[in-house]
């Protein structure tokens, strides 16, 4: 803490602590930043013969709805609509308590669309006369964004290296058709600990390897979960009949038995297409009671950073945006990103430059996985940044 963005400690600097452990577990959730380094440096998707993960963007609202409407318990999961049938999304709302519900949409990242702006086809997606008619007389409590993996079994790396291994979202144990993560990121959590536990009372080097970790997830339950789920999620690369047809098939006939495992599609950042193969899409103006602008929800995230501090949005080459984002995909980090991170604006000269918005930051990880030239590296910023979630 206490750097400014020239580099220079401020009057309240903290220098970092330094943990030390014989065993370390990474459980840093979706596109962990420590967990991504170490799944390079060790080779851990190479070592289990894995692909490359796969992403959703998931962009969310609190409400507080009429007491008449709420029905405790409720889970609504949809697929399809606002979206076209070739991108693979869809959306969830569950009723909670307090008269609170959780509504949000979900897409992949592997969309092709540059133009597509997932925030948009979210408040979009609220129109429709059955989430219209919950909604209508309620407030918004919050708002928020974060990226899911979706890769399932595919794309699980070895979660174990010379004095650690990766846990939950960090090793990519999330179920995607139920887009659920928490019991497996727990069950991972307590298999490790075991594991550790083991490993430390029988160590005989200074660098204790958690190899029995590997073995018990294999044994676990987590590992027939996400077996059995493995085709639904790269079935829709095929477009959202053949993955429905795909994905009943699994379900209904096969069980998650078939002899087959579908290989996913390109990685996300690769997936999107020049602009020239699309047109501009027109999203409809928000009404401010349904729908809302987007820095109207931004301030309901609470998110806060420091403005005198290193930008932690990183561009590897500051010049890429200029020469290949804009002109060849039309910035789509504008679109992308749930917070208004990237703008593209004109200079006091006329120019073209791509102002980057931190402070706005939610910490979703979009921007990392999206960028068509993987240009953009997400830091870590200053401790005690970034959203400030109390309900979602």
């Amino acid at each position: 803490m206490g750097i400014s963005k020239d580099g220079s400690r401020k009057s309240n600097y903290q220098r970092g602590v330094e943990l030390r452990g014989k065993l370390t577990l990474f459980g840093e959730g979706c596109r962990g930043s420590l967990s991504q380094k170490l799944i390079k440096k060790y080779c851990l998707r190479e070592l289990a013969d894995a692909q490359h993960q796969t992403y959703g963007l998931g962009v969310k609202e609190v409400w507080e709805v009429e007491k008449s409407k709420h029905q405790p318990g409720l889970v609504l999961h949809t697929v399809g609509w606002p979206l076209d049938s070739k991108t693979y999304g869809g959306s969830f709302l569950y009723h909670m308590d307090n008269c609170k519900v959780a509504v949000g949409l979900v897409v992949a990242l592997d969309y092709k669309d540059p133009y597509l702006n997932i925030y948009e086809e979210f408040q979009r997606f609220k129109t429709h006369p059955s989430i219209r008619s919950l909604l209508e007389g309620g407030t918004v409590l919050q708002y928020g964004a974060r990226t899911v993996n979706e890769g399932g079994f595919q794309s699980i790396p070895k979660p174990v290296f010379p004095g650690g291994a990766l846990i939950g979202c960090s090793a990519g144990f999330l179920n995607a058709p139920k887009i659920k993560g928490t019991h497996t990121a727990m069950k991972s959590g307590i298999l490790a600990a075991e594991s550790a536990f083991a490993t430390l009372m029988n160590a005989q080097d200074s660098e204790p390897n958690m190899e029995n970790f590997w073995s018990a997830l294999k044994d676990s339950w987590i590992w027939d979960e996400l077996y059995v789920a493995r085709n639904y999620r790269p079935a829709f690369k095929y477009g959202l009949l053949p993955g429905l047809a795909i994905s009943a098939f699994e379900k209904y006939i096969s069980c998650g038995r078939f002899p087959w495992t579908l290989k996913h599609g390109e990685p996300d950042h690769k997936a999107t297409e020049v602009a020239d193969k699309h047109q501009q899409k027109a999203y409809p103006k928000p009404d401010g009671n349904i729908s809302f602008d987007l820095l109207t929800n931004l301030h309901r995230s609470n998110t806060n950073h420091d403005h005198d501090q290193p930008v932690h949005l990183q561009l590897k080459e500051e010049r890429i945006p200029l020469t290949v984002n804009a002109p060849r995909f039309a910035g789509p980090e504008s679109r992308y990103c749930p917070a208004r991170v990237y703008e593209y604006i004109t200079d006091n000269n006329g120019n073209l430059k791509l102002q980057i918005n931190a402070q706005n930051c939610l910490h979703c990880k979009a921007c990392d996985i999206k960028d068509p030239l993987q240009n953009i590296e997400w830091t870590v910023p200053e401790g005690g940044g970034g959203p400030g979630y109390s309900v979602m």
